[in-house]
């Protein structure tokens, strides 16, 4: 097994040195209890995923804490939600920063537990899965397409585990068990059409009707389904930006996987040799870019301020960074041959967005320069642009 360094190690001791609490969000099998384990040694370990503990901390609350050593790690704490405002009495109690760390893969329900219970006592941190950076600087190297077909969960890398198990196995177990029990999902066959037409349709504006009349669902059902999966970290939405430049913008947001080789597996993608010829690879390689941008906001503790920018007559710039009241403008092209055409759009936002700061271009070259006040990148230090 391989230790790989994660880039939130640095955000996730500021949090530890400031608050009581220290809640990890992110996706199962993200990392979550590998980085609270190895940074957090002597920390006693509670996994409520365990079935003796899950039914004492469910059952009763305060028995559960008389057993609880402090500091801690208390994982998967979604679970029963109801020990969030013991957590709170505890903190509250001792006054010492870093005693509880918790971690959740239920995105909503957690927050709105941490709303509720643990306002101004928790420090809240977003891991995904292994970055590129992070890969390339534990010697991991890949092609774009290996990248793509391959993903970037934990246990592809430490642990060896082929790609087409892993996949296979995360959405039967995870994605199956998890979302369609949360939903109460009647008909899997359905679901699984939805999903897999969802991946289909990566780094398009999302369109319920649309989705409707294709899996037979109804459209209140489908924004059920897309909100439970953007909770459980399954798919994320990229937000229109909407500044003074024009009444006739575009105001529905894109969807993105969090998993690039969850994608892949739902496409029916087989190895890597068969990324190129996908008539989607465009698509794979901006959801792939867009997430390494996304991770590397996360690892230093930021809010996502990531968008795109559409007007209704088609013009298009494939992401907006906001930095402050300016915005860096990206484009994404999986292609590692530079063209003129690469840079039109840049040149053309940049005429009427006043607003804008170091345009770039993220690509699969490797050739990287400034020409005409553009940068072009490869698409492995995408994550230089925060």
């Amino acid at each position: 097994m391989q230790d790989i360094s994660r880039k939130a190690e640095a955000e996730l001791k500021r949090c530890a040195e400031f608050f009581p609490v220290v809640t990890i969000l992110g996706p199962r099998q993200s990392g979550k209890t590998t980085l609270s384990r190895m940074f957090f040694k002597d920390y006693a370990y509670y996994n409520l995923e365990e079935p003796d503990l899950y039914s004492l901390a469910s059952s009763d609350v305060n028995a559960f804490f008389d057993m609880v050593k402090t500091p801690c790690i208390i994982d998967e704490v979604q679970r029963v939600p109801q020990l969030l405002n013991k957590i709170q009495v505890l903190a509250d109690k001792t006054k010492t920063n870093g005693q509880f760390i918790i971690t959740g893969s239920f995105q909503q329900g957690l927050k709105e537990a941490i709303s509720q219970s643990l306002a101004g006592r928790t420090a809240i941190l977003n891991l995904l899965p292994f970055s590129i950076s992070e890969l390339n600087d534990a010697g991991l190297d890949f092609s774009r397409d290996e990248f793509l077909f391959q993903g970037f969960m934990p246990r592809l890398y430490a642990e060896g585990q082929p790609a087409d198990l892993l996949y296979r196995s995360y959405f039967q177990t995870y994605v199956e068990r998890d979302v369609q029990s949360l939903l109460n999902v009647k008909n899997k066959a359905q679901f699984e059409i939805f999903l897999r037409l969802l991946a289909g349709r990566i780094g398009q504006v999302v369109n319920y009707e649309s989705l409707s009349n294709d899996t037979g669902v109804s459209s209140t059902a489908i924004a059920e389904w897309i909100s439970v999966l953007e909770s459980s970290f399954i798919i994320f939405k990229l937000e229109p930006y909407f500044e003074n430049y024009t009444k006739r913008l575009i105001k529905s947001p894109k969807i993105y996987f969090y998993e690039p080789g969850l994608v892949a597996y739902l496409l029916g993608i087989r190895n890597a040799e068969q990324i190129p010829r996908d008539p989607l690879v465009g698509n794979l390689f901006e959801n792939m870019v867009i997430l390494e941008l996304l991770k590397a906001q996360y690892n230093k503790g930021l809010e996502k301020s990531l968008y795109y920018f559409r007007d209704s007559k088609g013009f298009e710039i494939d992401l907006l960074i906001a930095d402050g009241r300016n915005v860096i403008p990206v484009e994404i092209k999986s292609a590692s041959t530079i063209t003129p055409d690469f840079s039109r759009n840049l040149k053309k936002f940049r005429s009427f967005a006043k607003n804008t700061e170091s345009p770039a271009i993220l690509y699969s070259g490797n050739l990287e320069y400034e020409s005409d006040g553009i940068r072009y990148i490869n698409f492995k230090h995408s994550g230089n642009l925060v």
